[in-house]
């Protein structure tokens, strides 16, 4: 039996990855131009290009090298952009405080993971100041920034002092 007659599509055809893994996300470019779409964060660290799929069910491919910031949102409808590109406090979620530059000289504040590893990518992945925004996270590629400040280590558990040894001797007398 045919992979054609058990209902399977043909061997040549490209598998894509299920449309659950997409997520909403809002592309602004350098030219400030945006465009709204769903992008699978998984792919994220691919060299050169990202693939985006529209509203309308068009697939782009996007040059990274254009790219300024790529916003998680949790709807299209609303300013993705907040206002507030730095925090007004120290913040409280767990990670590494940060303040990135743009090659544009614009800055924006964010929180990232304690994970060193994660920062060797293509890009770097920010909790953004306005948690109550439309914004979720902030994906902003490597070719985008010109410098990266850490501002403070933000929720980690302090190291205990070690306890003392035991005097021998002392109470056995």
């Amino acid at each position: 039996m045919t992979r054609k007659a058990r209902g399977l599509a043909p061997a040549s055809v490209k598998a894509h990855t299920p449309a659950s893994t997409h997520k909403k996300v809002v592309v602004r470019f350098f030219d400030r131009k945006t465009l709204r779409g769903y992008l699978n964060p998984a792919k994220l660290g691919d060299p050169d290009k990202i693939e985006l799929l529209t509203p309308d069910g068009e697939q782009r491919n996007l040059d990274l090298n254009e790219v300024r910031s790529i916003y998680f949102v949790r709807d299209f409808d609303g300013d993705f952009e907040s206002e507030r590109k730095a925090f007004l406090s120290r913040p409280k979620l767990d990670g590494l405080w940060v303040r990135l530059k743009f090659r544009d000289d614009d800055t924006i504040e964010g929180v990232v993971p304690n994970d060193l590893l994660s920062l060797l990518d293509r890009g770097v992945q920010i909790t953004p100041p306005d948690l109550h925004g439309t914004t979720l996270r902030i994906f902003i590629p490597r070719t985008a920034l010109t410098e990266m400040t850490v501002l403070g280590v933000v929720g980690i558990a302090r190291r205990k002092p070690p306890a003392p040894a035991p005097q021998p001797g002392l109470f056995n007398e």
